[in-house]
């Protein structure tokens, strides 16, 4: 299986952290945004990644992660000129995927809940896609709402329901087979312009398809805004043992 990380997009809810980098270079702890991705990817055992950024940022990318000896991981990057959705940026795989199974990961998805499992599981499928989802409280309005049979078939997705039908978060975590590209072809744009990763699982999930891993552990979505960048920075350091609860009540 080959690896896609989508390190794109303006990120202009980080301003002004984002004026003159991407979000995916902002410090997580102690590391770069972007090298969780990557190390959730080798541990899954992914050996191959490409990495998709802006014009603006690709040789940032390319200075600090070079070919990706430091994770055991073979780097190659693409570039989405214009910021035109998930399933877009997944699009500039295709030659890199070459007919393989593929794992996507949003470079901003921060977790502890391993992927090597599902990889695994997947692999022995024909064909068909996996997303992940986390437990949440989304009548918050804040995430997609996914909802699943008792085998863990994905029955629909619904981006920020007024009445969610489940409390399982959608996360940017996807697993496809070959197929993808030729579905994301045939989509068309949303109102907003872009094509959207939901109608790409919709595909899937109408044809009975689409399975969802409900993830253990933690998950922050962490370009969305500065509390889940903080969030996300206080969860890595809690997990490192670099900080406790006592800590942050007496800050």
């Amino acid at each position: 299986m080959k690896g896609v990380i989508l390190a794109g997009g303006m990120a202009t809810r980080l301003r002004p952290l984002t004026a003159v980098t991407n979000k995916h270079l902002l410090p997580i702890y102690d590391k770069p945004m972007i090298y969780y991705a990557l190390l959730a990817m080798a541990e899954a055992g992914i050996k191959e990644v490409i990495i998709t950024s802006s014009p603006d940022h690709a040789e940032h990318f390319k200075n600090l992660l070079k070919e990706g000896e430091e994770f055991g991981l073979s780097l190659s990057y693409a570039i989405q000129d214009q910021p035109g959705g998930i399933s877009q940026a997944i699009l500039l795989a295709e030659e890199f995927v070459r007919g393989d199974k593929f794992v996507v990961l949003l470079g901003d998805n921060i977790f502890n809940h391993s992927l090597k499992n599902a990889v695994e599981r997947f692999e022995t499928m024909e064909d068909g896609a996996f997303v992940f989802a986390k437990s949440m409280p989304t009548e918050s309005g804040q995430y997609g709402v996914i909802e699943i049979d008792s085998e863990g078939r994905v029955l629909s997705i619904e981006e920020k329901p007024e009445h969610p039908k489940s409390d399982l978060a959608h996360t940017g975590i996807y697993m496809y087979d070959k197929r993808a590209f030729e579905f994301i072809k045939h989509l068309s744009p949303s109102a907003r312009g872009e094509l959207e990763v939901t109608d790409l699982n919709n595909i899937y999930a109408k044809e009975g398809s689409l399975h969802c891993e409900i993830m253990e552990g933690w998950w922050v979505d962490a370009g969305t805004s500065f509390d889940e960048l903080l969030r996300a920075n206080i969860r890595v350091a809690i997990e490192r043992g670099k900080l406790n609860t006592k800590m942050i009540d007496d800050m």
